[in-house]
């Protein structure tokens, strides 16, 4: 909390020409040069941890199964909305026999919710006061952006 996202550097898996609708990976890098990495574990659990990228932004090629591309301007999600803004809130959740379920960012202009579904890292743009909903809509309180596989996928875990 209290640090600016100076950068952010996202990992996305590529197959036959074509790249993940999600990240695997997404390094949060402060002023400080500081990096979060927020992904997702082997056992569908989310995990955030402090880690610089992997080898410095280079694509790992995996042969038959596609390549890993690392890099910043990839792709589109939710916490390229609020680069250069001051991390204000933090929120973890977690389950006893699931450990960490879903971690909640806050940014002056709404927050980013980062969770694990079937495996896969889910970022959900969470609308705050600033950021209104598109022209033309009714306001939602949450607004799922990244992944386009379904228009709304709704929350085993619940809201919070």
């Amino acid at each position: 909390m209290g640090r600016t996202i100076e950068r952010i550097v996202a990992s996305w898996h590529v197959y036959e020409g074509e790249r993940s609708e999600v990240p695997l990976d997404v390094w949060l890098i402060d002023g400080l040069g500081e990096a979060t990495r927020i992904t997702t574990g082997s056992d569908w659990c989310l995990i955030v941890e402090a880690s610089a990228p992997h080898e410095s932004y280079e694509s790992h090629d995996m042969g038959a199964w596609g390549r890993i591309e690392i890099g910043e301007d990839l792709g589109d999600h939710p916490f390229l909305r609020h680069l250069g803004e001051t991390v204000a809130s933090v929120a973890e959740f977690a389950l006893p026999d699931h450990g960490r379920t879903h971690l909640e960012i806050g940014f002056p202009g709404g927050e980013v919710r980062a969770d694990c579904h079937e495996g896969d890292l889910r970022l959900t743009r969470i609308a705050g006061p600033a950021a209104g909903p598109p022209a033309g809509r009714t306001p939602s309180a949450r607004e799922p952006v990244v992944d386009a596989r379904e228009e709304l996928r709704t929350d085993a875990l619940g809201s919070r």
